[in-house]
């Protein structure tokens, strides 16, 4: 059996047949209210029993089930973001992101962000944001310079490794 490489991300939609057999014991509380739902979760784990789920800080464990995998645009629950202006329709604002949902209809994540102690009512897509913790890093530019020797006169001689 060809295992996925972790972590990835995926939707639980619907609610397998079975019961509550697949989920740990310990987590059914938690599992319980979360599934089923267009929640994206990240699969972290796998200990040859349960794969380990995560949703921002809540954690849960399930036997292997069918779910559906979500392509991981850059963005997770905690990120702190930055929404790009578009004019004068919407505000620039720094947020962190608080949800994430899969909706099937437009194929994407929508993200629900949270600006200090209130929740944002609109969702926003990845294109209408930016991750800021994700920046650019300029290398550094190493430039030799001729290192000038001095002889007790007074006199420069040239670096001989510059000479042409």
């Amino acid at each position: 059996m060809q295992w996925p490489q972790l972590p990835d991300y995926g939707c639980l939609l619907r609610w397998p047949e079975n019961g509550q057999g697949f989920i740990h014991p310990d987590d059914v509380a938690v599992a319980t209210q979360l599934i089923p739902s267009p929640r994206v979760f990240r699969r972290v784990r796998f200990d040859q029993v349960y794969y380990h789920y995560t949703y921002g800080q809540q954690r849960f464990r399930l036997r292997p089930v069918m779910w559906l995998p979500v392509r991981f645009e850059g963005i997770d629950i905690g990120d702190q973001v930055e929404t790009v202006g578009l004019g004068l329709e919407r505000d620039r604002f720094v947020a962190h992101v608080w949800g994430m949902y899969y909706v099937r209809r437009k194929g994407c994540i929508l993200y629900r962000l949270r600006r200090g102690d209130q929740v944002v009512a609109k969702l926003m897509a990845a294109h209408q944001m930016r991750v800021l913790t994700d920046k650019a890093k300029i290398r550094p530019q190493v430039t030799q310079y001729p290192t000038p020797r001095w002889d007790g006169s007074g006199e420069t001689f040239p670096d001989s490794s510059f000479d042409e």
